[in-house]
């Protein structure tokens, strides 16, 4: 696809799913009362600005939805974010505010360096865990002149081989000798071998898999015996550092509640964290030395502690880069309307940048290896 426009298949909103919004779920017109536009009017972003397939015109067949590119229709693949360079740029900010999230680490697991030589990345997004072409300058930046400087997997592990996989194809066609990325649908039986890799990342799969005990079991059966596994995966349910609870009214408050309610009604679940779905899927799937890493991540620049201030800078900038790349398909699937989203994200906006409310959401890291024969 290098260079080339892809096609795209248009419709003016997902297919809204049945039932109507709960009580603790605001309707949309809710939000055209409460927007005050006290920040010149500009629109949140305008401001920042079956498996394995081979790059075909059907994968590029991107569907659009509100105006926005949403990956091709492969079965029962479903990724709710959109795959459009907007949003790319957005995941390779997250993807900074994710390494700090964990010391600036890429990866947790207790790795031996010497022994990994096989590698899986599922759900790779830009490919940018795996590997990167540039660094990010930040605009406007957290300090004068900052620059994102990232290591990656494939920099660390220049002996091993890498295989990132997503459902769309947005990495990079340029690669590095150990890195090479492939169009697979990971709720869907994988085509690689057993007993292939030494390590096996997953990584932002909130509300996009129906089985996270067939999803860790089909990474165990590809694992070799003492290989390793880790997922990390964000809540979606915001709370605040001064009493644990948003209040309901509040864009803030609302946002989690909308990815929890369509999770429950598409049946692919957004309280993963809350529900512990990776520690019990790893423990079915027959993984041992399980461990986890839970931290707090912050919304904007409220805390007083300069790492955490940094890294909720970068959160900041991540939603202001795209969150209406993270709604809008939701959001429409459930009813509303492009402009009803907006005025939802002016009023969000608001809320994020004022640092009125102490917001974090929290990450869950959980790693384990399977046995030995």
């Amino acid at each position: 696809m290098a260079g080339d426009k892809p096609e795209q298949r248009s419709s003016s909103a997902p297919t809204a799913l049945p039932t109507t919004n709960p009580p603790t779920i605001l309707p949309p017109e809710h939000w055209a009362a409460q927007v005050q536009d006290d920040d010149g009017g500009s629109k949140l972003g305008e401001d920042q600005a079956d498996s394995t397939a081979s790059l075909t015109s059907s994968i590029v067949q991107y569907r659009t939805v509100l105006g926005r590119t949403y990956h091709s229709e492969r079965g029962n693949a479903l990724y709710w974010g959109s795959n459009d360079e907007r949003q790319s740029e957005a995941l390779d900010i997250n993807h900074h505010a994710q390494t700090l999230a964990i010391g600036g680490k890429l990866y947790l697991a207790p790795l031996e360096k010497d022994e990994v030589k096989a590698v899986l990345d599922i759900g790779t997004g830009t490919g940018i865990w795996a590997m990167w072409v540039n660094p990010i300058f930040t605009s406007p930046p957290v300090k004068p002149n900052t620059y994102i400087l990232r290591s990656d997997f494939g920099d660390e592990f220049p002996e091993a081989e890498i295989i990132g996989t997503d459902i769309s194809p947005i990495q990079p066609t340029w690669v590095p000798p150990n890195v090479r990325f492939e169009i697979e649908d990971c709720c869907q039986p994988w085509t690689f071998p057993d007993n292939h890799f030494d390590f096996v990342h997953i990584r932002g799969l909130v509300g996009s898999i129906d089985d996270w005990n067939a999803l860790f079991k089909r990474a165990y059966d590809s694992l070799k015996p003492g290989g390793w596994i880790q997922s990390f995966e964000p809540s979606p349910e915001w709370e605040t550092e001064d009493d644990g609870t948003l209040p309901e009214d509040t864009a803030l408050g609302q946002w989690g509640r909308i990815f929890v309610e369509w999770g429950r009604r598409s049946g692919r679940s957004f309280t993963v964290v809350a529900d512990e779905l990776q520690r019990k899927g790893m423990e079915s799937a027959g993984f041992v030395d399980i461990d986890e890493f839970n931290t707090k991540q912050p919304i904007g620049k409220w805390p007083a502690n300069e790492a955490l201030r940094e890294r909720g800078e970068f959160v900041r900038m991540w939603l202001e880069q795209d969150a209406e790349g993270i709604v809008l398909f939701i959001a429409g699937a459930m009813g509303w309307t492009k402009e009803e989203v907006i005025t939802f994200l002016a009023k969000f906006r608001q809320e994020v940048r004022s640092g009125r409310y102490h917001a974090f959401y929290k990450n869950k890291i959980v790693w384990g290896r399977k046995p030995e024969v």
